[in-house]
């Protein structure tokens, strides 16, 4: 009987090549890893890659140097991760807006399933709904009603068209069957200071950005978007205690790299970025910020993404969202 040589030649050529990603992935990382936040200093993007990335790099004794790239909304941070080389050393802490929302509302440069790898979720955040100190509502059934008594009158703000507290003002819309009117701004920043001037009346942000100014009683809260009450606001109900379980409603930071990053590669980032979660102060500090922290695996993070995807997609279908393609 005659063997073929050729299946046993494709194969000793195949593990040629795969030695080179072995070796890579085990002594990653070699040198500092960067890490791009695709939002400004300061908001909650930033705080959450900067606790965990100074985690990363207390456990693998390199580097992980936060680079701060805002604009339009995430995007222009994760198409950098997008077109980095896929050797692990760019990678990214991009939040809801960047990987589900933003390719449905505009032309952006970059397929977020195609052109990027997720590694891990990293945390969710609840978005908490407020209203200014002059609206005479302090609770859900009553906001609706003062709404409905008004159509076209109340104002929601949002941190920029297509943000996710932009698509969250318009799935309260559809919800609740209300005409409220969207007011973007550039950022949390402005309309947080417009919210407390009484130029808007309400709007749904991450809860650590709005509980300041609730816990000082500048903001009337309303609701958070949680499937449970936040530890850090325990007297806030939920959207589904008010009556509405379709109000579900959640920021969330997810790490990805640039698609074709061998997979050794991404199973040795996410092992430090679990590890780095995992760790009792981080998910403490973490949790002062309202952010829970989760660490799930790639293949759950990409099914993840692509149910959140599909779930944004339809609200800016059926609000009628004007989308810029």
């Amino acid at each position: 009987m005659t063997i073929s040589r050729r299946p046993l030649v494709r194969l000793f050529f195949g593990l040629l090549l795969l030695l080179p990603s072995l070796a890579a992935a085990e002594n990653f990382p070699a040198k500092p890893i960067k890490l791009i936040v695709p939002f400004p200093a300061g908001g909650p993007n930033d705080i959450i890659a900067r606790v965990i990335g100074q985690r990363m790099s207390e456990l693998s004794g390199q580097p992980v140097l936060i680079d701060n790239r805002g604009g339009q909304g995430g995007v222009l941070g994760t198409d950098a991760v997008a077109k980095a080389a896929p050797d692990g050393y760019t990678i990214a802490i991009s939040s809801a807006g960047a990987l589900a929302i933003s390719p449905s509302m505009e032309k952006v440069a970059y397929d977020t399933l195609n052109d990027l790898t997720p590694v891990t979720l990293v945390a969710i955040v609840p978005e908490m709904l407020v209203v200014a100190a002059n609206v005479p509502a302090k609770d859900i059934g009553e906001l609706i009603a003062l709404a409905r008594a008004q159509p076209g009158k109340l104002n929601f703000a949002s941190s920029g068209p297509g943000s996710l507290p932009h698509l969250a003002g318009e799935l309260f819309k559809l919800t609740a069957k209300i005409d409220i009117v969207h007011v973007p701004y550039r950022g949390a920043a402005p309309a947080v200071n417009d919210l407390l001037g009484q130029q808007v009346q309400m709007t749904f942000l991450d809860l650590p950005v709005l509980l300041p100014q609730v816990k000082a009683g500048a903001l009337k809260p309303i609701a958070v978007g949680s499937a449970e009450r936040a530890p850090t606001a325990p007297d806030v109900p939920t959207t589904k205690e008010a009556g509405f379980p379709d109000l579900r409603i959640e920021n969330w930071y997810g790490m990805v790299a640039p698609k074709d990053t061998p997979k050794e590669i991404v199973a040795a980032l996410h092992d430090l970025a679990t590890k780095a979660m995992a760790d009792p102060a981080v998910k403490d500090k973490l949790a002062q910020q309202g952010a829970t922290l989760v660490g799930d695996e790639p293949e759950h993070f990409r099914s993840f993404i692509a149910d959140e995807t599909k779930k944004w997609a339809k609200v800016i279908k059926d609000a009628g969202v004007e989308t810029a393609k």
